[in-house]
């Protein structure tokens, strides 16, 4: 009842999914569009990109991976799925997992960046006030969201709750991008910045991962430095 619950969630949603096959470095995308709790089966959307399929055929073992309000849902499987040209559209039919990882994310950590090495951020979308890109420096990340500061008032230019479809940030090992929602705004007079608090919206399985490496790679830095202060 409890598997089924979690993956309502993402079914309800339309949480795009992430598939991944035991040995193979491709990465294919998909949707839970069915799930039967008293038949105990489930059905996944046709994948992107197709070419996917014949290792589902082949009976390959896969795993699958979701986030839901910055909750990771995953599992395995190593049962074959069936493919079904329904009227609805192409799918995949197989059994519901017997074990379901949920990995709640709220209390991320969070990684403070040293300010000689402070990343570039650009935010930019649709609903960003006045013209032309903001750009400014990340303070902290988590896997969930981050800190950022920008010179000068631009608090006008900004709505607390609002999603800006295009934050890029230059991560050391590649740029960044994924839409935000804003969370926190707070322009402070006496250094003339203005701090943002973002948290990541309906971001890629692919992204994620990539922030995740970050904030790791800050922990351990982090506690490299720690055990330094120990001598």
């Amino acid at each position: 009842m409890e598997i089924a619950a979690n993956l309502r969630m993402l079914l309800e949603s339309n949480d795009p999914l992430i598939i991944t096959f035991h040995e193979r470095n491709q990465r294919f995308q998909t949707y839970l569009v069915a799930l039967d709790r008293d038949a105990q089966t489930i059905a996944l959307d046709e994948m992107v990109p197709r070419d996917g399929e014949r290792f589902l055929e082949k009976g390959e073992p896969f795993r699958i991976e979701g986030f839901h309000d910055g909750v990771r849902i995953a599992w395995e499987s190593t049962q074959a799925m069936t493919i079904d040209d329904a009227d609805s559209g192409r799918c995949y039919r197989g059994s519901l997992p017997e074990e379901v990882v949920y990995h709640q994310r709220r209390n991320a950590f969070r990684a403070a960046l040293k300010l000689s090495q402070l990343v570039s951020v650009e935010l930019d979308g649709s609903k960003l006030k006045g013209k032309g890109v903001l750009a400014g420096k990340l303070l902290d990340i988590s896997a969930t969201g981050c800190k950022l500061r920008f010179e000068g008032d631009v608090s006008e230019r900004l709505q607390l709750g609002q999603v800006y479809e295009r934050f890029g940030a230059a991560l050391p090992f590649g740029k960044m991008s994924a839409p935000v929602e804003l969370r926190y705004l707070h322009f402070e007079e006496r250094l003339n910045t203005t701090f943002a608090g973002v948290r990541f919206h309906n971001m890629s399985g692919l992204v994620q991962r990539e922030v995740e490496r970050f904030v790791y790679q800050l922990q351990r830095e982090a506690r490299r430095f720690d055990k330094d202060d120990d001598y």
